[in-house]
């Protein structure tokens, strides 16, 4: 999908990368987890994790602005949802608190990232 605005688009592709990259660091933290708790977090923080940069790729190939609005109104719930596993994670001290630290802040930078970009989208589409 091309986007009137270039400026939405440049922020969007870099969150994507950031997304990207962020499912690859939870991907090797949900690798390292054991045990039945582990392995069942591990697979709903894969789950939540991935979801954030696949639902940006989703609105990237939407076939118009409300889709794109709409996919990428999903996106910072997920991202949210990945917040509370990884909070979960280290407060259970299945995963080193500077870990899971460095992981929070960044599903929080990307989950407001997203969340601006969607209260802009919003307010345009009204």
């Amino acid at each position: 999908m091309k986007i009137k605005n270039q400026k939405t688009k440049e922020k969007t592709t870099g969150i994507t990368d950031r997304a990207y990259n962020f499912s690859l660091e939870i991907i090797k933290v949900s690798d390292s987890l054991s045990g039945i708790s582990g392995n069942a977090i591990a697979n709903q923080l894969v789950r939540s994790a991935t979801s954030v940069g696949a639902n940006i790729v989703e609105a990237q190939a939407g076939s118009s602005r409300k889709d794109f609005t709409n996919f990428l109104f999903y996106a910072p719930k997920s991202a949210n949802e990945t917040n509370y596993w990884l909070s979960l994670l280290k407060d259970s001290k299945k995963l080193e608190s500077s870990r899971a630290n460095a992981l929070i802040t960044e599903v929080c930078e990307i989950a407001n990232m997203l969340g601006a970009s969607v209260k802009t989208l919003r307010t345009k589409n009204e």
